[in-house]
């Protein structure tokens, strides 16, 4: 027979309230009581019925979040993250990737509609925001990660994209970069705002793009990030100048830019100095390791399940939290063409 709460509380001698607060680890409970309960839950393998739990709380327990890439490591690790946190408080976290794709976002979150998840977590691939108006008209919370939408009152975690690129521009102009160009994102709200520092930043040099020097991915920055900076690369070479420096959209973008560099017989980075943006737990590995701006993926995954959870847990709606994360970029053999006196330099947003 399975073991019930009120199996539990009689045993312990507390009340069934009193082991229903331990489970959603509300605060007021003593930390002895709360050390019992959860022992004697252990010891007889108790498992909560979430199905009935449902129809008393009207929560599910249950968080959605949709991505644009599963194979991203950037993603990958915030849904770690997000995960690792939701686990600690007795929630579960239903993950699926958009594949980039708009429509398939749409019938995800159709799903996780359907499921009736307490919040839904997105990293967005949409072009507008009437994807959103649906979730609001379901009354379900939601939270934007990492993309975020001009005009759209939502949650937001992420990092500042003009601070990303405001410090890999400046940190190549201080490596002597002279010609730099930029590999871009597509039509989304980081791939803008990086384009948006990196030119704020040459313009306080006196300098500006030059003719042919911002190269698009396309319309999959994240999707096929690899491929596309290789091609883009390319491109960047044949132009006249030659850039001696390429600031990426992402960090898979910028391994590709650097195989094309070295394939074309040029060194990285007295030639062409490059700089990523993520951090991803590679760079440091690959022949030529890669500087990159870190974004703090861990962190944005972090904030956004604890806000996750304090909307969840709130019965009234609250006015929508925008949580941005300070980038700094991590210098490697990429874009160190002058010695280091550390291995990392930190910026402030802006």
């Amino acid at each position: 027979m399975a073991i019930r709460m009120k199996d539990i509380a009689d045993d312990l001698g507390v009340s069934v309230v009193t082991v229903s607060k331990v489970l959603r680890d509300h605060p007021d409970i003593a930390a002895e009581t709360r050390r019992r309960v959860l022992k004697r839950m252990r010891e007889l393998n108790y498992q909560p019925n979430f199905a009935a739990r449902a129809l008393v709380t009207g929560r599910t327990w249950t968080l959605g979040l949709v991505v644009p890439d599963l194979l991203h490591p950037f993603f990958a690790e915030i849904a770690k993250a997000i995960s690792l946190e939701a686990r600690k408080h007795g929630y579960s976290l239903l993950i699926s990737s958009s594949d980039e794709e708009p429509e398939l976002e749409v019938q995800e979150i159709k799903q996780l509609l359907a499921r009736r998840v307490d919040v839904i977590l997105i990293a967005s691939a949409q072009w507008s925001v009437e994807c959103f108006r649906m979730i609001e008209e379901h009354k379900t919370p939601y939270i934007l990660i990492d993309r975020r939408f001009q005009g759209l009152n939502a949650n937001f975690v992420g990092v500042d994209d003009e601070a990303v690129g405001t410090i890999a521009t400046s940190h190549l102009i201080e490596q002597g970069c002279k010609r730099i160009a930029h590999i871009r994102g597509p039509e989304v709200s980081t791939a803008v705002g990086r384009l948006e520092g990196y030119k704020r930043v040459l313009a306080s040099y006196n300098m500006s793009p030059l003719p042919g020097h911002v190269v698009s991915l396309g319309t999959s920055g994240d999707h096929r990030g690899e491929r596309g900076g290789y091609e883009a690369a390319r491109k960047l070479l044949a132009s006249k100048p030659r850039p001696d420096g390429i600031f990426c959209f992402n960090d898979p973008s910028a391994l590709g830019a650097m195989r094309a560099i070295l394939d074309a017989g040029l060194r990285i980075p007295k030639d062409v100095a490059v700089v990523g943006c993520g951090n991803l737990s590679y760079s440091d590995f690959l022949r030529v390791p890669l500087s990159s701006v870190d974004q703090g993926s861990e962190n944005i995954g972090k904030f956004t399940a604890d806000l996750a959870l304090k909307i969840a847990q709130k019965d009234e709606p609250s006015k929508p939290v925008t949580q941005l994360i300070t980038p700094h970029v991590v210098v490697r053999a990429s874009s160190q063409r002058f010695p280091a006196t550390s291995g990392h330099i930190r910026s402030s947003n802006g």
